[in-house]
């Protein structure tokens, strides 16, 4: 069962320094029908302009992962971190019992574009963490890479949920198949190209909800990019 979510259906904000679409109820936008699939709580799909971003703000017993996919971010907490995140990097911050951060577009005339994603722990009250990583060279084509799992497996960040982040990259006419099982679910996220999943066409920054999909047969018609998740 694959439920479509189109780019076109989001909850959307402008705040002129921050144009936002929201795939799961957040902030002001709010629908019932789409407060989060399984573990996965917030998929919001940000553009910050030049010299813009979030100040100072709190967060407490939540996976957050950042995915960059044009310009830089900048990134301050406190736990004394500061760093600047791009594509081909992920950042993923543990707020367990508790941090601080700000972030920013470093870039004086680029817009940063970027998924802000946050996955419900399994576990509260553990020890806030930060972390990034580039993952530019194993971002090979026609190939899925695990950016994040629940026991940092095969150099991936680690998140407190049994859940897994992967990146696809395909060329034109690739096809990529993955074995979901019988009881785990997906949801996948576009950010360019389009795929065809089982059948499924998804466009540009659409998403689905995937359930009693056993094997996942995914198409690429242009040149795609993908964030694939896979929940318990």
């Amino acid at each position: 069962m694959i439920q479509l979510r189109r780019a076109s259906d989001r909850g959307s904000a402008d705040h002129g320094w921050l144009k936002t679409s929201h795939t799961f109820s957040f902030a002001d936008y709010y629908d019932p029908r789409f407060m989060g699939f399984r573990s996965l709580r917030v998929i919001n799909e940000d553009s910050i302009a030049a010299g813009g971003g979030f100040p100072t703000h709190g967060h407490r017993d939540m996976e957050i992962v950042t995915y960059v996919t044009q310009g830089v971010l900048e990134h301050r907490d406190t736990l004394g971190n500061r760093a600047q995140i791009k594509p081909g990097m992920i950042q993923k911050m543990s707020a367990g019992t508790g941090i601080r951060h700000s972030e920013y577009n470093a870039s004086a005339t680029e817009t940063t574009r970027l998924f802000q994603i946050w996955i419900e722990p399994s576990e509260y009250g553990v020890p806030p963490s930060y972390g990034e990583k580039n993952f530019e060279t194993e971002m090979k084509a026609d190939e899925l890479v695990l950016l994040a799992g629940p026991r940092g497996e095969n150099g991936s960040m680690k998140l407190h949920q049994d859940a897994k982040i992967w990146v696809g990259k395909c060329a034109t006419g690739a096809t990529i198949k993955y074995e979901l099982g019988q009881t785990r679910h997906a949801w996948i996220q576009m950010v360019e190209g389009s795929i065809k999943v089982n059948g499924t066409v998804l466009q540009k920054s659409d998403g689905a909800a995937i359930s009693k999909e056993e094997v996942l047969n995914i198409e690429a018609a242009p040149t795609s990019e993908f964030l694939l998740f896979d929940l318990a």
